[in-house]
């Protein structure tokens, strides 16, 4: 496996933005680095998937490809405002019933709005017809063939607050409402499909297949075989996103849950719910490049283990607000329970076990909502490697946790997609065969500890709901 990082942009507080030509150029070398690492060609590729973080969007000419201005990232919370003046004007119940989503700056729709009112180059493209604007995938689409197709997958599309989820178009009621004209937005299409081939003069001189989309935390369900209504993955990445397969009903949820399009084969459409925690690995990342107290990510397990509990340090990391089940955009982040006692490795530790609190919040929801009993948890992602959360997370949720044999399922799900495309595989049943786990943690907690930790991380998240809004107003969290 190889990966590249980009570089992050922060212009004002709460806001985030990245570079989508350095992200294109990082892509080729990767892929120049997977292949001369496998000893392979682009010649011996059945096919390319592509998979990306869902709700970041890129405005681009579509005459030439270049982008018009940094991408708005899916942590931006820009549009807070937006949102909530939406919901004052009774918006919310329309977006969430046609769409399965809140009105939260998460989603790309108010980015959109905001990019067209209030970037004038982007404004000027629209007017004059050469705005082409999507999430990551299908600005790589557009790369890698040349600009001859424009489009993207059905779960990219299902996180925009446009895309109705049950008639599958582009929605003329939201389009207007955000004010988006339909014509600057890609063709949407099955999750395993052939788009198109890539241009040989981009694509190291081949035509290759490009038979796979979806967005990350979709893909990463699929790459772990999750394809019967009840099973659930949880991916560790900059956040963390729980997912519940439902098959071909999309369950509306009432309790901070998001109903999604999972993938679409063929003519068959799934759908899930879905819990979105905006920040878990992006926490470990500010332990290192913000307060520097690791030099690398892979020291964190160590220095969180030189401590046996957490010694009521609890860390909510709202850096960019709350996701499910809270969904407060003005939450911020806290660090709290600190003494003269308290060392670095106990931050470490609280870093580790926020990841599995929220978690914990989103699972709590999701049994309730499904009404299924959770008889297991697949993971997956770049903090799983850490036995010391996977522990905790099993403990915490009194739950058998397992970690796929592959922690990217992610790409692994972008992979399977394109090979049914493809024909490299046939059917799913060619897939369900091929998941294995490296490993099982089973709850060893006692239920009276469980409770008093996760009692103490409640006390800590209530503290931190609504600190960025203009009053003291707990949204009812009481």
């Amino acid at each position: 496996m190889v990966n590249r990082e980009h570089k992050q942009y922060y212009p004002q507080p709460g806001w985030v933005e990245h570079d989508p030509e350095e992200i294109w150029q990082n892509v080729l070398l990767t892929v120049e680095k997977v292949l001369l690492e496998a000893g392979s060609t682009a010649a011996d590729l059945a096919a390319v998937g592509i998979t990306n973080q869902r709700e970041t969007l890129v405005f681009w000419d579509r005459r030439t490809g270049k982008p018009i201005t940094r991408a708005i990232v899916w942590q931006c919370r820009r549009t807070a405002e937006m949102c909530s003046g939406l919901k004052r004007a009774g918006h919310e119940e329309e977006v969430r019933r046609k769409t399965g989503l809140l009105l939260d700056p998460y989603f790309s729709g108010t980015k959109l709005r905001w990019a067209l009112e209030n970037i004038p180059d982007v404004a000027r493209a629209a007017e004059e017809g050469t705005l082409a604007c999507g999430t990551i995938d299908s600005y790589l689409l557009f790369r890698l063939t040349g600009g001859r197709v424009f489009a993207t997958d059905y779960s990219n599309a299902s996180r925009t607050l446009l895309y109705n989820i049950h008639s599958l178009q582009w929605d003329p009621e939201l389009l207007r409402l955000f004010g988006v004209p339909v014509e600057i937005l890609p063709e949407v299409m099955p999750s395993s499909y052939s788009y198109g081939d890539t241009d040989p003069e981009i694509f190291f001189g081949q035509k290759v297949l490009v038979g796979g989309i979806a967005g990350d935390q979709q893909a990463a369900l699929f790459g772990q075989a999750c394809y019967s209504p009840g099973m659930i993955k949880n991916t560790y990445g900059t956040g963390s996103f729980l997912l519940m397969n439902t098959g071909e009903k999309a369950v509306i949820s009432k309790q901070g849950l998001l109903t999604t399009i999972a993938w679409g084969i063929g003519d068959k459409v799934e759908y899930a719910l879905e819990g979105s925690i905006f920040i878990t690995g992006a926490a470990v990342q500010w332990l290192r490049d913000g307060l520097g107290l690791i030099s690398k990510s892979s020291e964190l397990e160590g220095l969180a283990r030189q401590v046996n509990d957490n010694e009521g340090v609890y860390l909510v990391p709202a850096f960019a607000g709350l996701g499910a089940p809270y969904w407060d955009p003005y939450a911020r982040g806290l660090l709290i329970g600190i003494t003269g006692g308290t060392s670095k490795a106990h931050i470490a530790r609280a870093v580790v076990e926020a990841m599995a609190y929220q978690t914990r919040d989103v699972l709590e929801v999701m049994r309730r909502e499904a009404e299924l009993p959770l008889q297991e948890l697949r993971v997956d992602g770049g903090a799983s490697v850490m036995d010391l959360l996977l522990q905790f997370q099993a403990d915490i949720t009194g739950t058998v946790v397992r970690r796929a044999a592959t922690s990217d399922t992610t790409a692994l799900g972008a992979a399977y997609l394109a090979g049914l495309s493809s024909g490299f595989w046939k059917n799913i049943d060619d897939l369900s065969g091929r998941w294995k786990q490296s490993a099982v943690f089973k709850p060893q907690m006692s239920e009276t500890t469980r409770e008093a930790l996760y009692t103490g991380w409640i006390r800590a998240v209530k503290r931190t709901l609504c600190w960025a809004a203009d009053q003291d107003d707990s949204g009812g969290w009481d």
